[in-house]
């Protein structure tokens, strides 16, 4: 398999081979210094890796939808610095802003996809129906949310059902809520200037009541989160939409949109 992934790359997208190939090896090459480690659920992500780095291939020997260059060579990117320098080097931890640009990123991508399935029916004459330009990039903008909130549904049904903290909880300084309003109305009880948490935990195996302190604030568990990423999934939706439009319109071979667009492929 992986000599004819080679060979496919080697004929068809030069540059996008190179990129293939090194991302390879540092996936290759992390995931030995975690078997060393012997952490097994970082090698786990690592051999997820290898896999999702094969998927271009098989979209466009299987499906027979051709990816253009700068879109594959995105896709890669993007796989590898959501799971190998996000998830192992812990990116998401050591940049803040690591998350959104993923994100963003991710709501570009996932229009570019919606787009072209939508254009390649509209553009088949087996299909009898078409749609306007206007409502082609709509369809691509909801595809992309649609995605966007998919993926947010699987991050809290980590945390619910795995405990895992995929939505990165944040430290706030102020909160609103009903939940404290002593008559029990609904108006929201406004506490500013949070300094510090404390909780406290019941431990059953030690019999005794364990604190937690919070300091710097009060502990928000993903709402933040949550909607910053769909807010700036939401802005590469659009931004992608808009390039759609201009593209449907004037099917410019040189418009920068046509970068990201598969074709389906008509073999020989």
């Amino acid at each position: 398999m992986a000599s004819k992934i080679k060979e496919f790359y080697k004929q068809n997208k030069k540059s996008t081979f190179v990129v293939y190939v090194i991302l390879r090896i540092l996936v290759i090459v992390c995931m030995v210094a975690e078997i060393l480690r012997q952490d097994w659920n970082n090698v786990f992500f690592c051999v997820l890796t290898l896999v999702l780095l094969t998927i271009p291939y098989f979209i466009d020997r299987k499906l027979k939808i051709t990816l253009p260059n700068t879109l594959e060579i995105i896709i890669l990117l993007f796989i590898f610095s959501a799971e190998i320098l996000g998830e192992i080097q812990n990116f998401y931890g050591i940049f803040s802003q690591w998350d959104t640009m993923l994100h963003t990123i991710n709501g570009f991508l996932c229009a570019a996809i919606g787009f072209s399935l939508i254009d390649i029916l509209n553009r088949d004459e087996k299909v009898h129906f078409k749609l306007s330009p206007k409502f082609v990039a709509l369809v691509a903008f909801c595809f992309s949310m649609t995605v966007g909130i998919l993926w947010e549904f699987f991050e809290f049904s980590a945390y619910q059902f795995l405990k895992t903290d995929m939505q990165k909880d944040r430290i706030v300084q102020s909160i609103s809520t009903v939940e404290l309003n002593p008559e029990g109305k609904n108006v929201p009880v406004v506490i500013n200037d949070i300094d510090y948490t404390i909780i406290y935990s019941y431990d059953k195996e030690a019999n005794i009541m364990k604190e937690t302190v919070i300091d710097g604030g009060y502990l928000d568990i993903g709402l933040l989160d949550t909607m910053k990423d769909l807010s700036v999934n939401f802005a590469g939706a659009i931004i992608f939409s808009i390039f759609g439009l201009v593209y449907i319109k004037n099917r410019d071979e040189h418009a920068f949109a046509k970068r990201f667009i598969p074709v389906v492929r008509k073999d020989e």
